[in-house]
């Protein structure tokens, strides 16, 4: 018996990293995305029937395939203890709510999020969102100095530039709005030559404005999550080498090779002088 059940583990095993199944499952997720923006459409009556058939479908195949990962697993506590198996397993159990009645609408919204599981299928996507939610703590800091110098040009521009369009400038809540259309530059120059018609050198305080927030937050920012990427890509590639990620790079083929010529000479050398 505890044979049969290690040959099963086995055989899922082999499905589960299949590259043709981890294929088939990416393939339904595109066409699950594509379903979710069918619906969106007014489509004729038989054809929402079938694709109620096929959401169906892939609801069915979702909650297979995360089964066959699951018991795939050697400890299957540890397979909740992997986010993106939690995430994956929170939102094919969501798809399995009924769409109809009072849930309809939760329904159609986790089946809406089933797009995400994109991302858990993808490792190179995983890399990438792990690395932003590593660098979100590590940017708040950033965006902590950003709204301080937002507050400050806001209060500035609200008593120099109210008088001149209080729509843009009547008080500090709607100058930060003014100033973030500003930052994105979205028409900013309207802004600035209304005011200027007032004050003329009020370019200077448009100008250190983007300076602050478009050049150096703005890259400070980037400048964190490249840091974090990189730190990401290194532990990957630990992994991949079997490292602990607090060794240095891997051993090239060439310096092995250049090893292995350094050991022969050496026993050639110490086989020589034996024999003398």
């Amino acid at each position: 018996m505890t044979v049969s059940i290690s040959l099963f583990q086995n055989q899922l095993k082999r499905i589960d990293s299949s590259k043709f199944f981890q294929g088939v499952v990416i393939t339904v997720i595109v066409i699950s995305a594509l379903l979710i923006g069918a619906k969106t459409h007014d489509l004729p009556a038989q054809l929402i029937t079938v694709l109620s058939i096929l959401d169906l479908s892939i609801t069915a195949f979702f909650a297979v395939e995360i089964v066959i990962r699951f018991l795939a697993n050697d400890d299957k506590k540890s397979f909740f203890k992997n986010g993106w198996n939690v995430f994956d397993s929170l939102i094919v159990i969501g798809s399995l709510i009924p769409a109809g009645g009072s849930g309809v609408l939760l329904a159609r919204l986790l089946r809406v999020f089933r797009v995400l599981r994109l991302v858990s299928m993808v490792p190179e996507l995983r890399l990438l969102i792990n690395a932003l939610l590593k660098a979100i703590p590590r940017m708040g800091y950033i965006a902590l100095l950003m709204f301080v110098i937002f507050y400050i040009y806001a209060a500035i521009g609200s008593i120099l530039f109210s008088q001149i369009n209080e729509f843009l400038w009547g008080d500090v809540s709607v100058s930060l709005l003014t100033l973030f259309r500003v930052a994105t530059f979205e028409d900013w120059t309207d802004v600035m030559y209304e005011t200027m018609t007032v004050y003329s050198l009020s370019w200077i305080y448009f100008i250190t404005f983007i300076f602050f927030t478009a050049f150096i937050f703005l890259n400070m920012m980037v400048g964190t999550v490249l840091e974090v990427m990189a730190t990401e890509h290194e532990i990957e590639r630990a992994k991949t080498h079997g490292e602990s990620g607090d060794g240095g790079e891997p051993a090239s083929r060439a310096q092995i090779e250049q090893l292995q010529v350094q050991l022969s000479e050496l026993k050639a050398l110490l086989t020589q002088n034996s024999k003398n």
